[in-house]
């Protein structure tokens, strides 16, 4: 018995060109870089309580930190030549980054 299999409709052409998106982000982006203090309207879908005590944050950073170098360990694994090399790097950074997190936690509570 023969399954059939239909076909994949065929994709439109990427509605988002690289063209019109460049128009639509590069204003923001300027206006950014010429006023530092003007607040990103990008920044305000995710937002920390402001009341959240450091070390809370430092953990929360960590355990990021933690997953993200599992998430770029994955991806490296399965790259090659140079790319492989760039997810390295970042994978490492995600580490360095992890013990100064650790380390600032440390200092906060030293475990005795």
């Amino acid at each position: 018995m023969k399954k059939v299999t239909p076909s994949p409709p065929e994709s439109p052409s990427d509605p988002l060109d690289s063209v019109s998106l460049s128009d639509i982000t590069e204003p923001a982006v300027s206006a950014r870089l010429r006023n530092p203090r003007q607040s990103d309207p990008v920044s305000h879908i995710f937002t920390i309580v402001p009341d959240v005590d450091t070390a809370t944050l430092l953990c929360h950073a960590c355990e990021t930190l933690a997953s993200l170098n599992v998430l770029i360990t994955d991806l490296a694994c399965d790259l090659q030549s140079s790319k492989r090399n760039v997810a390295l790097s970042i994978q490492q950074l995600a580490v360095v980054g992890e013990l100064l997190v650790n380390r600032a936690l440390d200092n906060i509570d030293p475990q005795q």
